[in-house]
């Protein structure tokens, strides 16, 4: 007898690393919520706070073209101020 494994079947971590493999490559979080068995596309917005890359590259479309490209570095006089609230 054989066994199929399908995404619905595996273990979370293996779920988990599907779903953020799938939605770094560009696929939509319904396809991957109908791929992986969810019963809505809700249940995939967790991948998508998840992931920094993506939360970077729809940041860095919508900077204005006159602003510097880039990571915000915090000057010493504000990282002070943070440090006193």
């Amino acid at each position: 007898m054989t066994t199929r494994t399908h995404p619905h079947t595996a273990s979370a971590d293996t779920r988990h690393c599907c779903a953020m493999s799938l939605l770094q490559a560009g696929v939509d979080t319904t396809v991957i919520a109908l791929w992986l068995g969810h019963a809505g596309v809700r249940s995939t917005d967790a991948y998508v706070h998840a992931d920094m890359t993506i939360k970077e590259k729809a940041l860095s479309l919508t900077a204005p073209v006159t602003a510097r490209r880039g990571r915000y570095q915090p000057t010493d006089k504000v990282l002070a101020f943070l440090d006193r609230l």
